[in-house]
This record gives structure tokens, sequence and C-alpha cells, in this order.
């Protein structure tokens, strides 16, 4: 793909930013008044479970296997079977955050953390936390942290500033939370921590490091400079008009169909699985939106094309100190408390 003429224009070093509310409430109305069958999808999906654990025992299989090889047959492996399959729990984790595979959030949560011990990184009860803020107040300054900050958009402009941060975007992911918007560690996640943390060791110790290099290298790699991982980019990254960008080729698969970006944002309560019958009930609200229509090209464009920055990105500053301090309260409440 290449960034196209009619890329809207912003001020040097500076963000997109826009005084309206996210586009997606909206879209869902109208779409949902239209055809209120589309209702009919939302809910857990019952295959999501037997995904996860058939790449969960698969993963650990390959952790095992990769202790008789050669570090650069584990080096390839960590990057081309790992980096995929752990992004694909990744992208398991994100349905989880929206209670996509069983109606009860607790049994969700259970097994997010399951699926993050391939990752061998305790991240799935942090990223629910953070992440369903992401989707209620998109682009939303000091709320959405999916948005880089200032200083990694000033400090990674040249080509191959960009490169390296791509390849370090999963350090930056996890940093940049605990930078703008800090939360106190609760139960869900330090249980997220002891369980991984016990499992790493007993995969160090007792099966190799190799096998730890596979898990925590794939997960690494997978979230970096790899062909998966261009949805990071391709789904906010501002390159024509609008903010969202859905993606419906064959990364999708890998992925739970998070390239259906814009309709997963319409609908976060539907599942990967049946975000395409939404594009096929309501074509006409979907067909004519900007599209992305290659992850590799993607990270192609954002390396080389000086005009693809980490500006370019939609932000908006329409809370109150008050709204933003509800906010944390209510998060707190839901996720940070620590009931006996």
């Amino acid at each position: 793909m290449t960034w196209p003429a009619e890329k809207p224009k912003r001020p040097e070093n500076e963000f997109y930013w826009d005084k309206e509310s996210e586009p997606h409430a909206l879209r869902r109305k109208d779409l949902l008044n239209k055809y209120p069958k589309v209702k009919d999808l939302m809910g857990p999906c019952p295959k999501t479970k037997w995904i996860i654990l058939a790449t969960v025992v698969f993963q650990f299989y390959m952790a095992y296997l990769c202790t008789t090889l050669p570090w650069y047959a584990v080096f390839f492996l960590a990057y081309a079977v790992s980096g995929t399959l752990n992004h694909m729990m990744m992208m398991g984790i994100h349905e989880l955050s929206h209670n996509l595979a069983f109606k009860l959030p607790e049994a969700n949560k259970v097994l997010s953390i399951f699926a993050s011990l391939p990752l061998g990184l305790p991240v799935a009860i942090s990223f629910r936390r953070y992440h369903l803020e992401h989707h209620k107040y998109q682009g939303e300054d000091g709320i959405d942290v999916d948005v880089p900050t200032r200083t990694e958009a000033l400090l990674f402009k040249t080509w191959y500033g960009k490169f390296l941060w791509m390849v370090m975007q999963p350090i930056f992911y996890s940093i940049r939370p605990m930078i703008i918007r800090p939360k106190k560690l609760g139960p869900w996640e330090f249980a997220n921590l002891v369980v991984v943390v016990l499992v790493d060791y007993f995969m160090f110790t007792y099966v190799g490091p190799a096998s730890l290099f596979y898990m925590i290298g794939g997960a690494l790699l997978g979230a970096g400079l790899h062909p998966v991982a261009g949805h990071f980019l391709g789904e906010h990254l501002v390159w024509n008009k609008g903010e969202t960008y859905s993606y419906y080729g064959p990364l999708n698969f890998f992925t739970f169909n998070v390239g259906y970006h814009n309709e997963h944002h319409d609908f976060a309560n539907i599942p990967g699985s049946r975000l395409p019958e939404v594009r096929n009930i309501a074509a006409e609200f979907y067909d004519d939106l900007p599209r992305v229509t290659s992850w590799v090209g993607v990270i192609y464009d954002f390396i080389f094309n000086y005009d693809a920055r980490l500006f370019d990105r939609t932000k908006r500053d329409t809370l109150s100190k008050g709204q933003h301090e509800q906010i944390s309260l209510r998060d707190h409440k839901l996720h940070g408390e620590w009931k006996f």
C-alpha cells in the first residue's frame, strides 16, 4: 500500500486532534436501526476456548522440542512459528477481554491467564483493563494508552528510527501504560503474575532455556517486526480519511479476525468469528470506508515513507479532570480492589 495524496494534513510534530466523539457509537446506532438482526451475532463463540487450548498445548510441545535443536533453529522457530502462534494467543486474550469465550467474566479471565502461559509474560489481565478503556474512550488523551506518546513520535521519525520502534514495539506497548496511566496491581493481575512466573521457572529449570526462549522470544518477535504485527499500525494509524481501518486479508486466520477492525469497534461484543457476517449483512456501512490491503505493506510504508509518522494518530481531549478521576475510580473498584 502507498500513503495516498488525500491523507489529511496535520501540523508538523503534532497529532490529529478531533473535537468530536469517536465515530463508532454513531455507526453502531445507525446500523442496528437498519439491521436489528445483527444483535443475533452478539455473545461468546464456543470455538474460541478450543482454539486457545489446542494452540497452548501445541506451543508447549514445540517448546519441549526446541531443547533438542541448535540455537539457530530455535531462533527461526521462535520467529516463524512461536511469533505467529503467540501473537494469535495475544489476539485470543484480546477476544477474552471482551468476554467472547464465556458469558461469565471470571471464566474469560481464567482462560486469558491460561492463554498467556506460552507467551511467558503476565500480560492478560493488565491488557484487559487498558484495552476496554481504549474502546470506550478511543483516542482520549491520558486514557487511551494505545496511542504512542509525543516522546516516541519525536524520537523515532527517521526510517531507521521507525525500524527500531517496530522491533521494540512490544516494549513500548508494555511500558507506555505504566507511564501515562499507572494502575495499582489487582488480585487477578497478581494471579496472572504468579502463575506465569511459576511456569517460566519450571520451563527454564526442568525443560531448558531454549524452551523459554521459544516462548518469550516468540512473543516479543511476533509483536515486533513480524507480518501479523502489522495490525498494530494498520488499525488506527491515519493514512486516509477516518481513524480506524479494516483489513480483510488472509492473516486474519491467525488473529481471530482482528483485521475487521471497524466492525470490531462498532460491535466489541461480537466475536471475531462472526465479524465477517456483520460486514456481509451491512455491506453499505463498510464497503466505502478506507481499508488496509496488506499488513506487511503497512509496515513497509510506515518505515520507508517519510510522511508516515507516529504522530499519525487521532487524539481527543473531551473529558474533564473530574471525569478522568471517575474513570480511574471505577476501574479500581472493578479490577484493582482486593476483597477478602
